[in-house]
């Protein structure tokens, strides 16, 4: 063998294309390759090349953005014992396990298939997820980003990747550009990635909610995500052929007071459906604490009235808009068996 050829680990058939390309020094080690092999094959001009440190890529020239991924996530993987390489799953035998670390970031959204993001080559960062206590330093084209809980990763072309809210925190925690966060909350919206609140909520745990430019980006967010549900219960009722309610109105008792608005009201059968949009801004628990006890002190007042409130998450309509009717259907069936509800004047909102 002479120096210029391609050493192959052996034997790697059951390792999909990437994993034959992008493998640690532990694996090539365990697949027979010394040490001085490796360093002799990864010598400058060689057919091999050190991607990251104790990651080599197995061919010369510059890695594609899949290799880039698998790199980075091999160098920064627990594994599962000292010098003993993740191994694929039995249920996915071509993939190796990379423990307790994940894509986020900007990269993680473009897997998630956002349009608002670069291509994976143009990006001169990986961010990665890791365990706060975990010993790894930033290198080369990785960059460490340190948790002291993780969420639970979605599986995005084999690779575990972090949930669309928390990539999008990591990722507006290194943007200024307001316009360019606005784009990416907007289309984590209007692309049906997420809703406002899960954003709202990992924006104010990354303590973003103190820059100007994000406020008003969340602004536009949640204006964006309440005009989406709307537009949905207003498809739900005509697609399921609901009785046409009336629109965004405000109740009063005659005289009296305010009975708080509603998205949806029938007031024949006295059943009225509400939005849940709910998204703190400086939301500690205490905050969205106590705009769920406002939602339930205007629902428990309603039904002293006799008015039957259907609560509906934006999600919820998302998700299982048939069921969603369904239950809206319920209850105005069920208006012949109850006793009339009081009177309430209805003024548009």
């Amino acid at each position: 063998m002479t120096h210029n050829t391609p050493l192959s680990p052996r034997p790697l058939r059951h390792l999909s294309d990437v994993h034959r390309r992008v493998l640690t020094t532990a694996q090539l080690r365990s697949h027979g390759v010394a040490a001085t092999e490796i360093a002799e094959q990864c010598r400058p001009g060689g057919p091999w090349q050190q991607l990251l440190p104790g990651v080599v890529l197995l061919h010369p020239g510059p890695p594609t953005s899949e290799e880039r991924l698998h790199g980075a996530l091999l160098f920064t993987a627990r594994e599962p014992a000292p010098g003993v390489p993740a191994q694929p799953t039995p249920d996915s035998p071509h993939r190796p396990v990379y423990t307790d670390v994940m894509i986020t970031g900007l990269a993680a959204l473009t897997l998630h298939g956002f349009s608002a993001t670069p291509p994976l080559l143009a990006l001169d960062h990986v961010d990665v997820l890791v365990p706060r206590l975990r010993r790894l330093r930033s290198t080369s084209y990785v960059r460490v980003l340190r948790t002291p809980a993780l969420p639970t990763p979605e599986q995005v072309t084999g690779l575990p990747v972090a949930p669309v809210p928390r990539a999008l925190a990591d990722a507006v925690a290194d943007l200024t550009d307001a316009e360019a966060v606005r784009r990416l909350l907007t289309e984590a919206v209007r692309g049906g990635h997420c809703e406002p609140a899960a954003v709202v909520r990992e924006l104010n745990q990354a303590k973003l909610l103190s820059r100007p430019h994000v406020v008003d980006a969340v602004d536009s967010l949640v204006a964006e995500g309440r005009a989406i549900a709307e537009d949905r219960l207003y498809r739900m009722v005509r697609e399921y052929g609901l009785p046409d309610p009336v629109w965004n109105v405000d109740l009063r008792l005659p005289g009296g007071p305010h009975l708080g608005g509603l998205d949806a009201y029938w007031p024949e059968q006295g059943v009225a459906v509400e939005l849940d949009t709910r998204a703190p801004r400086q939301g500690d628990r205490q905050d969205e604490d106590a705009l769920w006890s406002e939602y339930t002190r205007k629902r428990e007042h309603l039904e002293r009235l006799g008015i039957t409130v259907v609560h509906l998450t934006p999600r919820k309509l998302r998700d299982a808009m048939e069921q969603q009717a369904a239950v809206v259907r319920t209850a105005l069936m069920a208006a012949d068996d109850r006793d009339p509800a009081a009177y309430v004047v209805v003024l548009p909102r």
